[in-house]
């Protein structure tokens, strides 16, 4: 019985792993590597056949839902966020966006507040595509574009709906509930409280 237990282990040991195991861990980790390597060249083949088929559906599935676009080919939607709200245009063009007027460079001119704004071109593979036209009222810059980044993403999908399933599961269609908590009565603010006095 002795004999045969270690005569088992490693026949187990060479069934559960593909090749020959090398002295220590090293090989068999690189094989591992190699193996999922293999596995990961083998199963891109698939979502790139499948990408057509992926993005069929996804172009297919709203075909009863209608482009909402106006006389001129824009479509329009409201974005909002924090006190802030939007309204916002987009038609094809070249990627330029307007902010009350101005440019949104010389409007936002944080780089993160325009970084905002291109995340739903970016994430839909549409940048430079089209021309963003807003107005914007309310709140602070951060509101502002945090606004203005909802409008366009809902207005991609009434210009093109079969955006929407990308840009939902960005979750770039959900507003954005926080707003500043009201203040209370006997507190300086939502929650500060008076200095505490013991006497």
């Amino acid at each position: 019985m002795s004999d045969d237990t270690p005569s088992d282990k490693p026949e187990e040991q060479g069934q559960g792993r593909p090749g020959p195991a090398g002295p220590g861990r090293g090989p068999q980790t690189f094989q591992g590597l190699a193996s999922l390597r293999q596995a990961m060249a083998a199963a891109r083949p698939a979502p790139g056949a499948g990408a057509p088929a992926a993005a069929g559906p996804v172009v297919l599935a709203p075909t009863d839902v209608q482009p909402k676009r106006d006389a001129w080919g824009r479509s329009y939607a409201t974005g909002k966020r924090k006190n802030a709200v939007a309204r916002v245009w987009i038609k094809p063009g070249n990627g330029k966006i307007e902010v009350n007027g101005r440019d949104s460079p010389v409007y936002f001119a944080r780089p993160v507040l325009r970084m905002l704004l291109s995340q739903p071109f970016v994430i839909t593979d549409r940048l430079g595509q089209f021309d963003v036209i807003c107005t914007v009222t309310g709140g602070g810059l951060s509101g502002q574009a945090g606004a203005v980044r909802h409008g366009i993403s809902r207005a991609l999908t009434y210009y093109e709906p079969g955006l929407r399933p990308v840009l939902k599961h960005g979750g770039f269609l959900t507003r954005d509930s926080r707003v500043v908590e009201r203040k209370k009565y006997g507190k300086h603010k939502a929650r500060k409280r008076p200095q505490y006095s013991k006497r």
